[in-house]
């Protein structure tokens, strides 16, 4: 669990505070977009073309703000999101 002066906190709560996350694979939110980051550490998502990038996450159910494995982990509770399958 994270405490509230993490360095990956800027703000978040403001857009993701309650929401409903999915676990899914990686889908751009345009078709202009090649990939997308962490909303907290910034670790990329991406499917094809990009090295160490995640190609599985959290994300709110249009596929715009996506949140890797740990950051979920770390943040769950204080953002009190709820999960769909």
């Amino acid at each position: 669990m994270a405490e509230k002066n993490d360095w990956r906190l800027t703000g978040q709560e403001n857009y993701l505070k309650g929401v409903t996350l999915y676990w899914k694979k990686y889908r751009r939110y345009s078709n202009t977009w090649d990939h997308d980051h962490c909303d907290f550490c910034w670790v990329e998502f991406c499917l094809e073309g990009c090295e160490d990038s995640l190609i599985e996450g959290y994300a709110t159910e249009d596929d715009y703000y996506w949140i890797c494995e740990t950051c979920f982990k770390d943040f769950k509770d204080m953002f009190q999101w709820k999960l769909q399958k």
